[in-house]
């Protein structure tokens, strides 16, 4: 079977980091489905979905490590090209990647002790966003 949710997030952009495991838990119970897989999607070419220990010197740690490989203050082609302020967002969303897939058994999502799913925005302005959750399993 397959079910699809959706998580609607309002965020603050310039690589706001939000967890989102108490989102994804809820559609996973949502579906009544005991075992299989839970795939969360970013539509969109500026958001970003991975796992991290969500704790506040690791989301630091995260964000100086963005800005030092792909600093916000430089000139990107994507920029000259289309005026927008946001070259380095789309990069970072390459980097990080817009999906991540977490399997789940019993009901319950297969997490390490300290791994919470978190989902970041790395556009330069505040966003409404509408992540898709696919549930696959029996």
């Amino acid at each position: 079977m397959v079910i699809t949710a959706k998580i609607a997030l309002d965020t603050t952009g310039n690589c706001d980091i939000q967890n989102i495991t108490s989102h994804v838990r809820q559609a996973v119970k949502a579906s009544e489905l005991m075992a299989g897989i839970v795939t969360v999607f970013c539509p969109g070419a500026t958001g970003g979905v991975t796992t991290i220990e969500y704790e506040g010197g690791l989301l630091g740690d995260i964000r100086q490590l963005l800005d030092e490989i792909i600093p916000p203050d430089r000139d990107y082609l994507h920029g000259l090209r289309s005026g927008e302020d946001n070259g380095h967002s789309h990069l970072r969303a390459t980097l990080i990647g817009s999906s991540l897939t977490v399997p789940f058994s019993d009901g319950k999502l297969i997490l390490g002790t300290w791994q919470q799913i978190v989902f970041l925005d790395f556009d330069t302005h505040p966003r409404s966003r509408l992540l898709i959750a696919q549930i696959i399993g029996e």
